[in-house]
Order: structure tokens, then sequence, then C-alpha cells
């Protein structure tokens, strides 16, 4: 009995290091533009549109302020928010739309969780997942999108490579600003007022009811304060690692 305990325990001890590795073998891509040549400097804004609703503090300081921002938005989101939409499609000198998939599901082929989503599980369902994201954003009668940053903003290596031969750049960051959206207003304020020069950073603009939205306004304002210039992923030269932009 001892030796049937000791087997099971060294197949479930496999299995977990296994499973360990196989995690680790996930990455999150970093992504910075080109430093102004002179000046305070110019960082990208974007703005993750997962689910839910649309957080007009967010929207509009956007407009108030004439601060250029790229919206990552999904399938799902595009269909609840028709009047978010036309007013960015109303500025076009401000918002440029790009792809965050059909559903919200990590770009990632094999089966497993990442913060507790369900990733897309095969290399078919991400190219699903990307595809059918950029479908949705052509019935709005936007441009073809060009930049793809998938739930999670967490890649298998083999899915960076679809993803890429589909002709999509991914977009990473280098500042989280919001942790998720879950940070408090005084954090993401804090984060995002401490941007340089050549930063990307990444914040939510579909959860209305959480504190972070009024922190990413207060951050946004603190950088335009200082004298640094807004700029939207295709207006500037964006250089990613793990194969993300070359």
């Amino acid at each position: 009995m001892r030796l049937l305990q000791r087997h099971l325990c060294m197949i479930a001890m496999s299995l977990v290091a296994v499973s360990s590795a196989h995690a680790a073998t996930l990455v999150e891509p970093t992504l910075h533009i080109k430093p102004a040549a002179s000046g305070a400097g110019r960082v990208a804004l974007t703005l993750d549109a997962c689910d839910g609703r649309t957080d007009t503090r967010i929207l509009s300081a956007l407009v108030e302020n004439k601060i250029p921002a790229t919206i990552f938005v999904t399938g799902i989101w595009l269909k609840r928010n028709a009047a978010a939409v036309e007013i960015m499609r109303a500025h076009p000198d401000l918002f440029e739309l790009e792809n965050h998939g059909d559903r919200h599901i990590p770009a990632v082929d094999t089966p497993q969780k990442i913060y507790g989503i369900k990733s897309a599980g095969s290399p078919d369902a991400v190219l699903a997942e990307v595809e059918s994201g950029a479908a949705a954003l052509a019935r709005t009668g936007e441009p073809t999108p060009k930049w793809f940053r998938g739930a999670t903003a967490e890649y298998s290596p083999s899915a960076i490579a679809m993803i890429r031969k589909l002709g999509f750049k991914i977009a990473g960051f280098s500042i989280n600003g919001d942790g998720g959206s879950l940070l408090g207003a005084k954090e993401t304020a804090k984060r995002i007022a401490a941007a340089k020069d050549g930063d990307v950073i990444i914040s939510h603009i579909n959860q209305p009811t959480h504190a972070a939205g009024q922190g990413v306004v207060q951050g946004l304002l603190a950088l335009k304060a200082k004298g640094m210039i807004f700029v939207r992923l295709d207006d500037a030269d964006g250089t990613g690692n793990h194969g993300t932009t070359d």
C-alpha cells in the first residue's frame, strides 16, 4: 500500500513539475516607442476594452484634452458599446482602434488558465480569436487593424509566431498603469505619471465603476502638464521583444 501511495505521489509531483515548466514558457512582451528628438518626451497610451461598458471618465478626458490613444477592442465590447465607438470614430485624429480578439481569450495554444481565464487552448482557437476580432472591427467600418493584443497580454511563443504570420504586430507595454483596473486611483495615477520618454502605457477603459479609472485620468493629466506628447501606436516606431514586432 505504501509503495502504491509513493508511486501515486511521484506521479502527482511529476505532473505538477511538467505543468509548472509548461506555464513558464508563457511570455509577457514589452514594447517601447522611439524616443522624442527633443522636448519632454513622448509616450503611447494604450487602453484595453475587454468587455463590460465604457469608462466615460477616461473617454471624456481624452476628447476634452485632445490626448491620442490606441484602443484595443474585443468583439464583445464592440457589440455593447456602440455609442462609445461612434465617439471614437468621430475623432479619428485621437483614436486608433485595434484588435483585442473576439471573446477576450488568451492567445495561448495549449489548455491552461492565465489569471483565471481559460486560454484558447489550440492553434486553431488562437487563430479564430484573432481573425474574428479583426472581422468584428471591420464590421464597424474601421480600417483594417495592424496591431493585436491578447487577453491577459501573455502568450505562448508559438502563438506569437502564428499571429505574426497573420500580419499583426503584437502590442506589449512598458508600464502597467492600472494593474488590470484593480489598483486604486492613487497608485494608478502614480504609475502613469511616472512614464518616461518612449514608454507604452497599458490601462483599461471598460471598468466605469473601478477607482482605477479616476487614477488613469489624473495620471494622464499630470503627464500632459509636464509637456509629454502622446502618440498612437501607428504614429510611432514601436519595438517589442520576443519577435512581436520584427
